[in-house]
C-alpha cells in the first residue's frame, strides 16, 4: 500500500501491487494511486505491467485501464516496475501513478511508422501548439525507431521536451504491449502532450561522475577519436587514468564513459551539459577510441566513469540543484534503465527512494526501461543506464 503519508497529498499518488493474478494486481495497484485523490478524478493515469504471459499482461493492462476512470491513461510492459517505494523487477508485479492537473490539456499520442513510396513516415504527432509544456512517450523499439524519432524531435516538435521510456516484451517472450485510453496498442509509440498550466519539469540523471579535463577533439573520423587535446586520444585517456588515485582506477577501467558538450558556446561545462555515451573500443596502433556516437572535430568532450557510487552522487546533485530553483514537488514518473536496479545498486528500491528522498515527496512511479528518454542540455535523446524523471509541482506553470 501507498505510505499513509501520501493520503496527505490530494493530487498525486502510487501504487504498487505483486501477485500471480495479475489483474488483480492491477486493480489493487489503480486503487493505490487513485486513493490520495481522494475521489477526484485524475486527469493522467500511467500503468506499469510486469508479467510473463502476453495474453495475461494484456489482461492486466485493460483491467487498469477500465478500474482507473481517468481522462487519459496510458501505459506498457515493462521488465521491472517502481512504485510505492519499491523496485520490483521479477515476478508478476503491476505499478500505477495516478495525477490531477487542473486546467492542463492532456493530448493523447498514438504514433506508428508507416511506409510511403519513397520510404516511411511517423504519423499520429499532432501539431505543436504554443502552450505545450512537455510529453510523455512509451515506445515499442522493435516497431517504432525511437533514436531517429528523437534525434528529429528538436526540429520536427520545436524543442517539446520529451520523457519516458522504451518498452519491454514479456518475459516468456513476443513483442511489447502498450495501453491507450483503454485500447491495447499493438506497435509504435503512446503517449500524452501536456499543455496549459503545467507544472512538468524533466530532470535526467545519466549516472556519471567526470575524471578529467575537458578537451577538444582535434582529429575523428565518424564515431572513432583520433586525437584529443593535440594528443593521441588513447594516450591522453590513460594519462588521465594513470593521474588519478590509485582506488578509482578499477572503476575507470570497468566503467568508463565519454560525454559530449551539448552547447560548445557554454563558458562552463557541468554534469548536465554532456551527453553521455559509452567507450566501445580502443585500437592500439593507431592510438584511436571508438565510441558510441559521432563526434565532429572542434567538439569538447570529457571523460566519465559510471558505477553504483557515481550514480548515487549525480543523482543526489540533480535534486539538490532542482530543488534549489523549482516550486514545491507534487509527484514524479520514474523511467530508470533496466540495467540500473540490483544490477548496479544493493537493491532495486534504489532509484525510486532517492526520488523520494531527494525530492521530499511519495507519489512516484515508474518502470525499468530497456532505453530512457529525456532531454540534456534541451535536446531529446535515448539513453543507457539513465534515471529519466517527470517532476511535478504542485501548482502551475
Amino acid at each position: 500500500m501507498s505510505s499513509p503519508v501520501g493520503l496527505l497529498t490530494s493530487r498525486f499518488g502510487d501504487g504498487l501491487a505483486v501477485g500471480p493474478n495479475l489483474p488483480a494486481a492491477a486493480e489493487s495497484a489503480v486503487i493505490q494511486a487513485l486513493a490520495p485523490l481522494r475521489g477526484q478524478r485524475p486527469d493522467l493515469l500511467c500503468l506499469f505491467v510486469c508479467g510473463d504471459d502476453p495474453a495475461v499482461v494484456e489482461s492486466a493492462g485493460t483491467r487498469a485501464m477500465e478500474v482507473a476512470g481517468a481522462r487519459t491513461t496510458l501505459g506498457c510492459s515493462a521488465g521491472g516496475v517502481i512504485g510505492a517505494g519499491r523496485g520490483v523487477e521479477e515476478g508478476p508485479a503491476v505499478s500505477a501513478f495516478a495525477a490531477c492537473l487542473p486546467g492542463v490539456r492532456c493530448t493523447p499520442l498514438r504514433l506508428e511508422l508507416v511506409r510511403i513510396p519513397d520510404g516511411a513516415a511517423i504519423t499520429g504527432m499532432p501539431d505543436r501548439r504554443d502552450d505545450d509544456a512537455v510529453a510523455v512517450l512509451l515506445a515499442d523499439s522493435f516497431t517504432f525507431p525511437v533514436a531517429g524519432f528523437l534525434q528529429r524531435s528538436h526540429d520536427d516538435l520545436n524543442g517539446l521536451p520529451l520523457i519516458g521510456g522504451v518498452a519491454s516484451g514479456p518475459r516468456s517472450g513476443g513483442s511489447a504491449r502498450l495501453f491507450l485510453n483503454g485500447h491495447s496498442v499493438p506497435a509504435g509509440a503512446v503517449g500524452v502532450v501536456l499543455s496549459g498550466p503545467v507544472a512538468a519539469h524533466p530532470v535526467v540523471s545519466q549516472g556519471c561522475r567526470p575524471i578529467g579535463p575537458p578537451m577538444i577533439v582535434t582529429k575523428a573520423e565518424g564515431n572513432v577519436l583520433l586525437e584529443l587535446a593535440g594528443m593521441p586520444a588513447l594516450a591522453k585517456l590513460e594519462q588521465i587514468v594513470a593521474g588519478l588515485p590509485a582506488k578509482d582506477r578499477p572503476a575507470a577501467v570497468r566503467g568508463l564513459q565519454i560525454g559530449v558538450a551539448m552547447d560548445e558556446y557554454a563558458e562552463e561545462h557541468e554534469r548536465g551539459d554532456f551527453l553521455i555515451r559509452g567507450v566501445v573500443g580502443a585500437d592500439q596502433q593507431h592510438g584511436a577510441i571508438a565510441i558510441g556516437d559521432v563526434v565532429d572535430v572542434g567538439q569538447t568532450v570529457r571523460f566519465q566513469v559510471r558505477d553504483a557510487s557515481a550514480a548515487d552522487e549525480d543523482l543526489k546533485e540533480l535534486f539538490i540543484r532542482f530543488r534549489a530553483e523549482a516550486p514545491p514537488v507534487g509527484g514524479a514518473l520514474l523511467f530508470s534503465c533496466n540495467g540500473r536496479g540490483r544490477t548496479m545498486f544493493p537493491s532495486a528500491d534504489h532509484d525510486v527512494l532517492a526520488v523520494r528522498a531527494g525530492l521530499n515527496i511519495t507519489g512516484v512511479a515508474g518502470f525499468f526501461a530497456a532505453g530512457e528518454i529525456g532531454p540534456v542540455a534541451g535536446r531529446n535523446h535515448l539513453h543507457g543506464f539513465t534515471a529519466s524523471i517527470l517532476v511535478f509541482g504542485t501548482g502551475g506553470s
